[in-house]
């Protein structure tokens, strides 16, 4: 079919409804997730996806997004245009349908769209529905059409408003703070987003323009290198192995796969998989393909060429994981009728997706190595240092299981257990030094509160190898004490060995990191953090792992005392108190370490399930939290002071 015809057929007949919308008001969290900060983004995603859905479909070029100085949002492309004519079924204009009925619209039609992503594909009805106000403005067979829209429900009718040349969508909404706890968008999470939009749709412009204020930021997206240029961009900050990228493009049956990657001289892999411009954080069977076909093109290219050099009497054979050390790689496929397991389309169940990656990647490296063997050499190489590794890695973890408690020894002599067994209840800080952990353990609930007081330094895990990791006598005391094994050794299935990391044998459902508010105390909750998200990150997606938020200050007037976690809480209360009492002095402690605290105190204002504050650690961006990581725990010093200096305006409180 030509572009003219699918154009003209484009209208009324191709928008498929499936049901009402009474429900998404009710239930707001089971069609965006939830009704924070992260729902509230999910909106602008949603209206977006709609115009991204053009362009995959090849008609939409330029899409752009404006923060309104009102606090709304406005999404325009130069796409189609949303069809105006009458919906047989509904006996209203198709537009109208597509902004009031959930489960409406083109990419409902697979002759109006071959793929199309969109969060759940619940459409822009939802953005209607949880919307203050909305409009819609449709250019298309050379007029402009407009209808306005209240919580979802239609306050015009679909008017003619003028004429076009061109063709496109605009939408403007408003969110409803009913709805919403905040209605407050914040640039950086959405100029993420459009940027990776770009990198994965290459050549389409993307411009986000801040006018919320004078000096409001603005951005435009455009890449001509698409994943090559997003792969550069994650590895900005990394010595290339090799500067050449391998990039694949083929199509296998009605499967588009597109993968870019290349090797640095780092010891972590950064894997991202989409489906359809949806990032599948927890994988599925594209990475399970993908993997498999990394490793046997890997391995068929080192033996075909004679590669594996090894020691004598020493025994290697490559795995996966040997070749995903230190690899940054983009996998991206379309899908027509993709299968997600779970509601929150985060894993992809397509059976016959992995074979259709596994063919194309497989011959896509195997061709690019054949064209560039100094690169494959370079690679095997670098795979037989990390199966070394790999080597004493397995000793010194052999070593940790047999002290663990899963070798049915004790567990590490430090840590102070709680005496229930079931890991939903329990909680286990990890508490920097042993005079906070002495005051911790005394203070503690021992029913459901272990404590492991960490004397020495943690390992950086962004420059270390994992043998070197596992020699840290912190690291060892972490690994045993949480009782889950460690290690990600998987086939190129997917399959765990045994004895590797199993987040069902975890001993905590809360592990608490729990650090002084100073320079050292930051210092160290960054690297667990960075120790979590590069060996344990399964902990963080399973939503284990928190902050404790000591306090700042203790304000006291005679006998009363009141705790504060930052500066304007301390001069509200300090105000507060002088009002109260004019005549009697108020007393202000700075706390620069939890040792500070007797046991009552620590209890009271941080391990007090009723009354303390804990952050629990989400990964929103796995591309921004892999560049955060490289940049303040990697070796690269002037990305480490320009990561410092572009978010040195955040800092509340600064300890010198």
């Amino acid at each position: 079919m030509s572009d003219t015809q699918a154009n003209k057929n484009y209208s009324a007949e191709n928008i498929k409804v499936l049901e009402g919308l009474e429900a998404v008001r009710k239930r707001p969290a089971m069609y965006i997730g939830d009704v924070g900060k992260r729902g509230l983004h999910h909106l602008v995603y949603e209206v977006v996806d709609n115009s991204i859905d053009e362009a995959l479909a090849g008609y939409c070029s330029r899409i752009i997004v404006v923060f309104n100085k009102d606090g709304s949002v406005t999404v325009e492309d130069n796409g189609r245009g949303i069809p105006v004519d009458i919906h047989k079924e509904e006996k209203k204009p198709a537009v109208e349908v597509v902004m009031t009925v959930l489960h409406a619209g083109g990419k409902f039609d697979k002759g109006s769209y071959k793929v199309s992503g969109g969060l759940h594909g619940v459409g822009v009805s939802v953005v209607n529905a949880l919307s203050e106000w909305m409009w819609v403005e449709v250019k298309r067979d050379g007029k402009v059409h407009r209808q306005e829209y209240k919580i979802g429900e239609p306050q015009t009718d679909l008017k003619t408003v003028g004429t076009a040349k061109k063709t496109g969508t605009k939408v403007c909404f408003y969110p409803d703070n009913n709805i919403f706890k905040t209605i407050g968008f914040e640039y950086d999470i959405i100029s993420e987003r459009l940027r990776e939009l770009a990198y994965l749709n290459k050549g389409i412009e993307i411009q986000l323009k801040d006018e919320r204020s004078e000096d409001g930021e603005s951005d435009v997206f455009k890449f001509k290198g698409g994943l090559s240029d997003f792969v550069k961009y994650l590895d900005e900050h990394n010595n290339p192995l090799h500067n050449k990228i391998i990039t694949v493009n083929r199509e296998d049956g009605e499967v588009p796969v597109e993968v870019a990657l290349r090797y640095g001289n780092t010891y972590n892999d950064n894997i991202l998989t989409f489906v359809n411009n949806i990032n599948t954080i927890e994988g599925g069977t594209h990475l399970s393909g993908f993997r498999s076909a990394l490793t046997r093109a890997m391995n068929n290219h080192a033996s075909k060429n004679n590669l594996i050099k090894t020691k004598k009497n020493e025994k290697i054979t490559l795995t996966g994981e040997d070749f995903r050390e230190g690899l940054t790689a983009i996998v991206s496929v379309k899908v027509a009728e993709p299968q997600f397991e779970g509601q929150t389309k985060t894993k992809l169940g397509n059976g016959d997706v992995k074979g259709v990656v596994d063919k194309v990647v497989y011959e896509g490296i195997l061709d690019f190595l054949e064209q560039n063997p100094s690169i494959g050499r370079k690679i095997i190489e670098k795979a037989l240092l990390a199966a070394r590794s790999r080597s004493a890695a397995r000793k010194a973890r052999e070593l940790i299981r047999r002290k663990s408690a899963l070798g049915g020894s004790s567990l590490p002599g430090k840590l102070s257990d709680c005496s229930n067994r079931d890991p939903v209840f329990c909680e286990l800080y990890l508490v920097e030094g042993d005079s906070a952990g002495g005051s911790a353990k005394q203070g503690r609930d021992r029913r459901t509160q272990a404590i492991l007081p960490l004397r020495g330094k943690v390992i950086n895990s962004e420059k270390a190898r994992v043998d070197k990791l596992l020699s840290n006598n912190e690291v060892q005391s972490i690994i045993t004490a949480l009782g889950a094994g460690f290690g990600g050794s998987e086939d190129e299935f997917g399959e765990k060995s045994p004895g590797d990391f199993d987040l069902e044998k975890l001993r905590y459902h809360k592990i608490i990191i729990m650090t002084d508010a100073d320079v050292d105390g930051s210092h160290i909750r960054t690297l667990l953090l960075t120790f979590f998200y590069r060996k344990m990150k399964e902990v963080i997606d399973g939503g284990y792992l928190y902050l404790a938020l000591p306090p700042l200050y203790r304000v006291s007037q005679g006998k009363k005392e009141s705790y504060a976690y930052d500066d304007n809480e301390r001069d509200l209360l300090i105000e507060r108190m002088k009002k109260d009492n004019k005549n009697t002095k108020v007393g202000i402690q700075r706390y620069k370490g939890l040792g500070e605290m007797n046991p009552g105190q620590l209890w009271e204002t941080t391990m007090d399930p009723e009354k303390r504050t804990l952050m629990k650690v989400t990964v929103e961006s796995a591309a921004e939290a892999a560049e955060t990581f490289q940049n303040l725990m990697g070796s690269d010093v002037e990305a480490r002071r320009g990561f410092i200096e572009r978010n040195a305006k955040f800092v509340v409180n600064l300890d010198v």
